[in-house]
């Protein structure tokens, strides 16, 4: 092969790469978001419910900031002890959110 010809499927490979990785790379953090998401819910209504003495918002951040997201919201309906939470990660192309809700049984 020539050294053009060799050139030129480089630059394609590399030219494909780049978005196939960077589509992986989305899809991942929108897994781990939806992870962290649903541990910090369940976190916070635990916490609401009394079986963790914790304020539930923190315990939901702790949980979030233990796989490496930011707690982009957590709400707790006092009434009914649900637990409404969004995370966000970061990506190298922007961010990904996930939201969750955990509660007692209705």
């Amino acid at each position: 092969m020539s050294a053009p010809v060799l050139l030129a499927c480089a630059a394609t490979t590399f030219a494909l790469a780049v978005p196939v990785t960077a589509a992986a790379g989305a899809l991942e953090a929108g897994h781990r978001a939806a992870g962290a998401a649903d541990a910090a819910a369940l976190a916070a209504a635990d916490a609401a419910a009394g079986w963790v003495e914790a304020e539930p918002c923190a315990l939901a951040a702790r949980v979030v900031d233990a796989v490496g997201a930011e707690l982009g919201a957590c709400l707790l309906e006092e009434s009914s002890g649900e637990a409404r939470v969004t995370v966000v990660v970061g990506t190298l192309f922007g961010a990904v959110d996930a939201r969750a809700r955990a509660g007692p049984p209705s």
